[in-house]
């Protein structure tokens, strides 16, 4: 495992210096917020946009990987579904269960996939991304529409206009285009888009660090604990053997199985604040889960591996 733990703790040690500088003030919140929005507009779709555009994505077996990553969360979204009564929370903390169980932090996920892997980890890591993040934020916002508690019609509208509106799936999806067509990036533009990309993980990672709340850790542990076995352990268990059960190995498999891994996404929480989710119980699942991944990532890399 140590192998693996050199790679994946470096990561973590930059998500608490995010913390760290936010908690020593070194820029005030409104400082943070830019910084984040700037990394999800700008940085993080310059990355997807020139990694999928530039990637041999005649390698990877994308059929197999993509039916295993969504098969393993819808099987998760049912059995939710399913227990959810039997859950003693209410509807809009359940919607934020719900994320915390399938969203995943792509800014951990894209860092651990360089490291390990290098550039064709990084190509295989974006296809990852273009394959859960619609699916994810899709059967989200029908969660939040059905159980969030002041989701009016008006509301409801607004939710499905703003997964559309996705910089993730958008950056996908031209990132795709460019590819499949042939078309690639332009010199130019595809030198400006590269060093864009290049700040886009570091600035990230902080950026993860910074919105950890260290506070909201005191309250609801069961649920924080149930939903971090659910995501770390349930999901990432169920991707793995659905990817024996296609005959899928190597590299792709290994990256299918780290993004099931990831813990929720801090974007999780905004989505819940503003659509009648749970956002306190969000920001604790959050902060519970980043922390617990340091210890479960290197675990699941290590025994559920395909090389």
């Amino acid at each position: 495992m140590s192998p693996v733990v050199t790679y994946v703790l470096p990561i973590f040690f930059l998500i608490l210096l995010g913390w760290g500088l936010k908690s020593s003030h070194f820029l005030e919140d409104n400082g943070w917020k830019a910084l984040e929005r700037i990394t999800y507009f700008v940085l993080f779709p310059a990355l997807l946009i020139s990694t999928l555009a530039e990637s041999e994505l005649t390698y990877f077996a994308i059929g197999p990987v993509a039916v295993s990553i969504a098969g393993a969360i819808l099987f998760i979204s049912v059995l939710l579904l399913l227990l959810r009564r039997h859950l003693p929370i209410d509807g809009p903390a359940f919607t934020s269960v719900y994320q915390g169980c399938v969203r995943m932090n792509t800014f951990i996920g894209l860092s651990i996939a360089e490291s390990l892997f290098g550039e064709k980890g990084l190509s295989a890591a974006a296809l990852a991304i273009a394959i859960i993040v619609p699916l994810v934020n899709v059967s989200c916002v029908m969660m939040l529409a059905w159980f969030g508690s002041s989701t009016t019609s008006r509301k409801k509208s607004i939710l499905i206009i703003s997964c559309l509106r996705n910089p993730l799936i958008i950056a996908s999806a031209i990132g795709l285009a460019l590819n499949i067509t042939g078309l690639g990036m332009p010199s130019v533009l595809g030198t400006m888009t590269r060093i864009l990309a290049s700040a886009a993980l570091p600035v990230g990672l902080l950026a993860v660090g910074a919105a950890l709340n260290f506070e909201a850790l005191r309250l609801a542990r069961g649920i924080a604990m149930a939903s971090s076995v659910v995501k770390l352990v349930v999901l990432p268990l169920t991707t793995y053997f659905l990817l024996r059960l296609f005959d899928v190995t190597g590299l792709e498999a290994s990256i299918a199985v780290l993004f099931n891994a990831l813990p929720t996404a801090t974007s999780a929480y905004i989505l819940a604040g503003q659509y009648g989710g749970d956002a306190q119980l969000m920001a604790r699942l959050i902060t519970f889960q980043t922390l617990i991944s340091m210890i479960s990532l290197p675990i699941v890399l290590t025994y559920l591996d395909f090389s």
